[in-house]
């Protein structure tokens, strides 16, 4: 009897503390619809000494009713010693579930999910903490040695300078079925810090650019990676990204109030919409219908010939302007 009430005291203090647990790796977000196959993209070098790589994810928009993307960027860690476990989507009977990713100091249960870049789908071979200072594997990741003096090489870890192309996103039937490791799962109970402001940041200017969303870019974003929140822009090919169409330079929507100079560019087309007050802007037919007021100084050369021929001589009008 008092095994019975001892195993059920620790099956109530399970239950009460994982929800907590798990709260600081999912947010609730379910999808019916997986997302899309993770974009190939080039890292950019990182920006400053002590900056950690946070690997592009599709995030999902309840406004918008669609995925978008949030490229990968360099960040500065809330403290030193912590490593980024970035989050993931898992399939759960129906729908598809987003685990937020957090700070701690050992890297968690990912999903599998290949993200380049040392994320090789389990722990992280980017580099590594020494102390007070991080120093970087330049086999795995991107580091100016001119800027970054912390570094070392180790070509026996798993080298994926390039996400593959058609890369599965999630962890469920037909993506990633990687089970979480024993170390992993150790992580889960370790303290975790949330992604930090700048972070979120990142997140909302993604989420505000239309380029970013599957439904017009069709799984291939404009913007795939940052040197740092706010900084430059990347596209696939390692370049600086342009901005599409739709947005401007600060990754904002575009100020559409420029389509309203339209109407001039189609004035002989349009004839109505010109102020009455602007005789200069009229079409040609348009002065052959409506009489010319008196003091309108349109040369006769501008006239119609057979519009002339109708009228006096002009010798009122040269009276008048006497």
């Amino acid at each position: 009897m008092k095994k019975t009430v001892k195993y059920f005291v620790v099956a109530i203090a399970i239950l009460v503390s994982s929800p907590k647990l798990f709260a600081q790796i999912s947010i609730g977000i379910s999808v019916h619809v997986n997302p899309p196959e993770l974009p190939v993209y080039s890292q950019p070098p990182c920006p400053a000494d002590g900056y950690l790589w946070v690997p592009g994810y599709w995030a999902w928009s309840e406004t918008d009713n669609d995925y978008y993307w949030v490229p990968g960027v360099w960040v500065s860690p809330p403290q030193t010693g912590y490593l980024w476990t970035p989050g993931y989507w898992g399939y759960d009977g129906d729908v598809y579930i987003f685990h937020t990713g957090y700070w701690g100091r050992h890297i968690g249960f990912y999903g599998g999910v290949n993200y380049g870049y040392g994320y090789g789908g389990s722990g992280f071979y980017g580099g590594r903490w020494e102390g007070s200072a991080f120093r970087y594997n330049t086999a795995v990741v991107n580091v100016n040695t001119t800027v970054v003096h912390n570094t070392y090489i180790d070509r026996t870890v798993i080298v994926n300078n390039i996400t593959i192309n058609n890369r599965n996103s999630f962890n469920g039937p037909g993506g990633v079925t990687a089970k979480p490791r024993p170390e992993e799962i150790k992580a889960i109970s370790e303290p975790h810090i949330q992604a930090t402001r700048e972070q979120q940041s990142h997140d909302k200017v993604a989420r505000s650019n239309p380029g970013q969303f599957a439904k017009s870019n069709n799984g291939r974003p404009s913007t795939t990676s940052m040197n740092k929140v706010n900084g430059r822009t990347f596209n696939s090919n390692g370049r600086i990204a342009k901005a599409s169409p739709t947005i401007d330079a600060n990754n904002r929507p575009e100020d559409r109030s420029l389509s309203k100079k339209a109407p001039d560019a189609n004035a002989d087309n349009k004839p109505s919409e010109q102020p009455a007050n602007n005789p200069a802007a009229k079409p040609a037919e348009h002065t052959r219908v409506n009489k010319q007021p008196a003091n309108n100084r349109v040369p006769t050369a501008h006239k119609p010939a057979a519009h002339r021929t109708t009228k006096p001589a002009g010798k009122p009008e040269e009276k008048h302007r006497e």
